[in-house]
C-alpha cells in the first residue's frame, strides 16, 4: 500500500518579502499572480488539505483546491515574535535568536520548538500514511521542512539547511513506514 504526498508551498505574502514572522497576513500582488499562472497543473488528489493560515487557504483556492483544514499541519508557533521582523527581534533578543537557530528545543519566544514541530509533522505524516493514495496539501514552508526532516530521519537542526521556495512541491511515497523524498519540483516549470 502506497501513499503519495505532496506537499505544496504557498506563494509568497507580504510576511516573506519583510523577512517577519508570519502573522497571518495576505498574498502579496506578486504572489496572486504567480499562483494564478500556475492553477489547473496539479494532479488530483484522494485528499486534500491546508495549513490554517491564510496564505495557505488562499493559495489552495487560487489553485482551484477544495481543501479541508487541518490544525497540525500549521506553520511553527512564534509566540510573542509572531507579526515582529527577523531584524527586529535580533536587535533586541540577540541571545534567544541565537539560542533559535542552535536549539530545536528553544521555546524562548512563548510558542513552539522546532523539534515539537518535526514531531506534529511526523505524527500527521503517520496517519496519511494508513490509506493508500495521493495526498495534497498546501503548506507553510516550515511544515515542508519539517516533514523532509522527518522522513529522512536527520536530526531536527538540519531543518535550518532546508530552502523551500514558493510555489514548489515537495513529494513523499510511503510504504510500511519508510517514506522516499522528492525535492522542491516548482509549479509552472515541468
Amino acid at each position: 500500500m502506497t501513499t503519495r504526498v505532496m506537499l505544496v508551498s504557498p506563494a509568497a505574502g507580504e510576511a516573506q518579502r519583510e523577512v517577519r514572522f508570519d502573522d497571518d497576513g495576505p498574498l502579496s500582488e506578486a504572489g496572486l499572480r504567480r499562483v494564478r499562472a500556475v492553477a489547473g497543473e496539479l494532479p488530483a488528489a484522494d485528499r486534500t488539505f491546508a495549513s490554517p493560515s491564510v496564505r495557505c487557504r488562499r493559495t489552495a483556492e487560487e489553485l482551484g483546491l477544495s481543501v479541508l483544514p487541518a490544525g497540525e499541519l500549521a506553520g511553527c508557533a512564534m509566540g510573542g515574535w509572531r507579526g515582529r521582523t527577523l531584524t527586529e527581534v535580533a536587535d533586541a533578543e540577540p541571545d534567544a535568536v541565537a539560542a533559535w537557530l542552535a536549539d530545536p528545543d528553544f521555546t524562548g519566544h512563548g510558542g513552539e520548538s522546532l523539534r515539537q514541530l518535526c514531531d506534529r509533522v511526523a505524527g500527521w505524516l503517520a496517519g496519511v500514511a494508513l490509506e493508500a493514495g495521493r495526498v495534497l496539501a498546501v503548506v507553510e514552508p516550515d511544515v515542508v521542512r519539517a516533514a523532509a526532516v522527518c522522513v529522512l530521519q536527520v536530526p531536527s537542526d538540519a531543518f535550518w539547511r532546508l530552502d523551500v521556495p514558493p510555489l514548489t512541491v515537495t513529494e513523499l511515497s510511503g510504504r510500511g513506514g519508510r517514506w522516499n523524498l522528492g525535492l522542491g519540483r516548482e509549479l509552472g516549470r515541468r
